[in-house]
């Protein structure tokens, strides 16, 4: 492809949206599952980790009334709640997702995300224009693509 001296090679974000079909709302509730299942098997090891490493303190000490003991354990209980708690928001966010997807119409045209596009921009185009591309997708394949290339 031959390019002019005037003309540029530019960079731009394409929003992707898909089409609602049984197929991509099957797919996105089996990812979601996936995704909630996984958080909550870190969870439970998260757990896990957490009564092991008290109980090998516990272990490990001469005096369990000791102050410093105690500490530790509070500090690792601390710990443990924080990541639980990122874990947990993230599930929740998961099953919020979840829930909306199930409530999706078939087809419905619903945004899947951004992908870059490289594209020529010259004198007296409309770099606005170019810049607003969208392609949508019915389960997987590219049915349309909105804008000026």
């Amino acid at each position: 492809m031959e390019y002019s001296q005037t003309q540029l090679l530019l960079k731009r974000a394409v929003n992707v949206k898909v089409v609602v079909t049984p197929r991509w709302k099957e797919e996105a509730q089996q990812q979601l599952q996936a995704q909630i299942n996984n958080l909550d098997s870190q969870l439970q090891q998260l757990e896990m980790q957490g009564q092991k490493a008290i109980s090998e303190i516990k272990n490990q000490s001469i005096q369990p009334s000791d102050v410093q003991l105690q500490q530790q354990i509070e500090n690792i209980q601390l710990q443990v709640n924080q990541k639980k708690n990122e874990l947990l928001e993230q599930k929740n966010q998961a099953l919020q997702q979840l829930q909306q997807v199930q409530t999706l119409e078939l087809e419905q045209q619903v945004s899947q995300g951004q992908i870059e596009s490289v594209f020529t921009a010259d004198i007296g185009d409309n770099l606005i224009k170019k810049m607003q591309v969208e392609i949508l997708l019915r389960d997987g394949v590219i049915e349309e693509v909105r804008g000026d290339v």
